[in-house]
């Protein structure tokens, strides 16, 4: 699963699953762009994958600007000249029921989650077309199933997965594959950034052992690893899949 002079575009790269992500297609020779909001976390990355095989370019862009994905998008060809992969990992969660999440907060979460893996995709297709290349969306098992409390991020995930097969369908025949991954609870920084504080974070962390059937949360290498074989010429005849990594989180039913 070579991804020798591939170029990979991944947004969310400055943080959790789309960090693991850039790192791991960097190291296995990919020309990898990575799309974050974090200046020093991006440099962070940068010199972390310098003696890997392949190449990691920060690029410092919010995916809510339009004007700097275009710009992003832009860069990228004019300094490796395609894109073979997209990544959309960007993506954050509040808290807040049918009762209690502003609209404020929904329409932050479904801009963030969903309007920017349409937006961030639409403008990389003319290139992945020219490749026929592969879009990969990262998700959530909050897509597949319901949980308390964390409405607007739930509807925003399914959302990515009716995304995900809808496009898959009418890409098919330019060769452009997308699917998307679904993990459970991953070891990253997005509960805390969506207002958590560390203790509550690290109860959630420890009740997590029970809800998710393996005895345990995920790493972000771990989804990174399925995101790579999605990405591969290994998956050549998968599109329009939503694959579940979540430790059996999703098998579960409430109790």
């Amino acid at each position: 699963m070579n991804m020798h002079e591939k170029v990979c575009f991944i947004t969310g790269a400055s943080s959790g699953i789309g960090r693991a992500t850039a790192l791991l297609f960097a190291e296995n020779g990919a020309k990898v762009v990575a799309l974050g909001r974090n200046e020093k976390e991006l440099n962070s990355l940068r010199d972390e994958a310098q003696s890997f095989k392949g190449t990691l370019k920060p690029e410092l862009a919010d995916v809510l600007e339009a004007t700097q994905i275009e710009k992003a998008v832009s860069n990228t060809i004019e300094t490796f000249g395609q894109i073979d992969v997209l990544v959309n990992a960007a993506g954050i969660i509040l808290n807040g029921s049918i009762e209690t999440t502003t609209l404020d907060d929904w329409d932050k979460m479904m801009n963030i989650n969903l309007r920017a893996v349409f937006n961030v995709s639409q403008k990389c297709l003319p290139h992945l077309e020219k490749t026929r290349g592969n879009i990969v969306n990262v998700s959530s098992v909050a897509g597949t199933r319901s949980f308390p409390n964390v409405l607007a991020y739930c509807v925003s995930k399914a959302a990515v997965d009716q995304l995900t097969r809808c496009s898959a369908l009418e890409l098919a025949e330019k060769g452009i594959r997308v699917n998307a991954v679904n993990p459970g609870v991953v070891v990253t920084s997005l509960h805390k950034r969506g207002g958590m504080a560390d203790e509550d974070y690290q109860n959630f962390l420890e009740n997590s052992k029970k809800t998710h059937p393996i005895g345990r949360v995920g790493e972000p290498r771990e989804v990174a690893e399925l995101i790579y074989y999605l990405a591969s010429e290994k998956a050549s005849w998968i599109t329009g899949a939503t694959y579940e990594i979540d430790g059996g989180r999703a098998q579960t039913c409430a109790r």
